[in-house]
């Protein structure tokens, strides 16, 4: 997978913002949404009602904490889907 990043405007508590992630936390980051039934907006108003720093990186941090709980799939979907997605 690509490690180029992608910025993107997501709306965080009523405001719209712009993230820069590298595209497989992007995969990640949707992944985990779904999984709890949540838009990615609503998982990154989340993270950032509980980060201390730089939303990037809060939102990588809480990416790889799920990441080590096994809360990820083995293997990331294909190039060609991630692309359409993100």
């Amino acid at each position: 997978m690509p490690t180029t990043v992608k910025k993107r405007s997501v709306m965080v508590g009523g405001h719209r913002t712009s993230i820069s992630l590298e595209r497989a936390f992007w995969v990640a980051l949707r992944e985990l949404a779904a999984s709890d039934g949540k838009t990615i907006n609503k998982m990154v108003s989340d993270i950032d009602a509980e980060r201390a720093g730089n939303l990037s990186s809060a939102i990588r941090v809480h990416v790889l904490a799920r990441a080590r709980l096994g809360q990820l799939a083995a293997e990331p979907p294909q190039a060609a889907q991630v692309e359409e997605d993100i």
